[in-house]
């Protein structure tokens, strides 16, 4: 027992000593015997390490800031193979986005969302549904219940005696 607790107490004594350190970097240009038997690297305490500080911007990632930012896209997807059909358009000028986009609902409408943000406004939507081409499915209405009736259980005769097969001579009488 003894001998556990002493091997727990080591394997616990490496976990917390920490990163031992990386091996010595050798010169390319230094000989093979130099590169074979270096001296043993010496452990230090790791020291304690101040709290991080925040890093300066580079200038060249400040200069790429935009304080107008531009852009525009759309893209349509119309594939009869499958009927996924949607479309969608946006643009963006300084801190006000428009656009608009829509889609085609399971029962065949169409459903369009014209949306604005803007920092005074914030974010609004209206959204506009038309009907479309595949009429709503209809829902069958369906009668009242008809009652069950349990199937009847025939009746079965009694079963026939099975007689176990004579071994030797039949005596025929």
């Amino acid at each position: 027992m003894a001998c556990k607790l002493i091997v727990l107490a080591a394997l616990v004594a490496v976990a917390r000593a920490g990163y031992l350190g990386a091996p010595a970097v050798y010169a390319p240009g230094a000989p093979i015997a130099a590169r074979a038997y270096a001296a043993p690297v010496a452990y230090a305490a790791p020291a304690l390490r101040a709290a991080p500080v925040a890093a300066a911007v580079p200038a060249a990632v400040a200069a790429e800031y935009d304080p107008h930012p531009q852009y525009s896209y759309a893209y349509d997807v119309q594939d009869a193979l499958t009927g996924d059909s949607k479309t969608q358009h946006e643009s963006r000028d300084g801190d006000v986005v428009q656009g608009s986009y829509s889609l085609v609902e399971p029962d065949g409408s169409i459903r369009t969302v014209d949306y604005t943000a803007d920092p005074v406004n914030g974010f609004n939507a209206v959204v506009h549904k038309e009907a479309g081409a595949h009429p709503a499915p209809v829902v069958a209405k369906v009668a009242a219940p008809v009652a069950y009736a349990a199937p009847a259980i025939a009746k079965v005769a009694a079963p026939v005696a099975y007689a176990a097969p004579a071994y030797g001579k039949a005596i025929l009488g």
